[in-house]
């Protein structure tokens, strides 16, 4: 990662002062995204996952401009993340605690930005410290680079899941679990 980007951590207070840029930095990562890729339905996605407890991110900024966040938040025992999950998978694998499963909900690297290892360490700054047992994250299947960096970093596809939101694509379900992450 290049020297002149910094890695800066947010609560979701701090956050709501920069949802514009986020929102712009998710739009210029989604040009064509259609319906599902909106900005009023990532606004509403946004806003509605910030209320989660323990809910953080991480954001890189290279001369003041944002060129990249990840965020997620744990898993609550009343969660719907997992609907629409296809099967089978293992026994008791949706089943929530709040401290259980970490949910990686984005990770976005300016299109100007990206093959720089951003994505890389706002991955690892982002997952470092968690304390849960596991993290997961959605990935397109068809998003290649994306697929291999996170199979890279320790992650390993389990099922498949569509969201309920209308135009939802179906995602691969990948998890990993939770400590130390791998170098790579």
């Amino acid at each position: 990662m290049s020297v002149d980007v910094r890695l800066h951590h947010h609560d979701a207070d701090q956050a709501r002062r920069i949802v514009d840029e986020l929102v712009s930095l998710y739009l210029a990562v989604y040009p064509d995204g259609g319906e599902f890729h909106s900005e009023d339905r990532y606004r509403r996605q946004l806003g509605g996952h910030m209320q989660a407890p323990g809910w953080e991110l991480v954001t890189a900024t290279a001369k003041g401009e944002l060129v990249g966040y990840a965020y997620g938040f744990p898993l609550s025992a009343q969660t719907r993340w997992w609907s629409g999950i296809q099967q089978p998978v293992p026994a008791g694998f949706t089943q929530e605690s709040g401290t259980r499963t970490f949910a990686l909900s984005e990770l976005l690297v300016r299109p100007s930005w990206q093959h720089r290892g951003i994505g890389r360490a706002l991955h690892h700054e982002l997952l470092g410290t968690r304390a849960e047992e596991r993290s997961t994250l959605l990935a397109d299947p068809d998003n290649f680079v994306a697929q291999a960096a996170y199979r890279s970093w320790g992650w390993r596809k389990i099922t498949k899941l569509q969201p309920s939101w209308n135009g939802a694509p179906l995602y691969d379900v990948l998890t990993r679990p939770g400590g130390q992450l791998r170098s790579g």
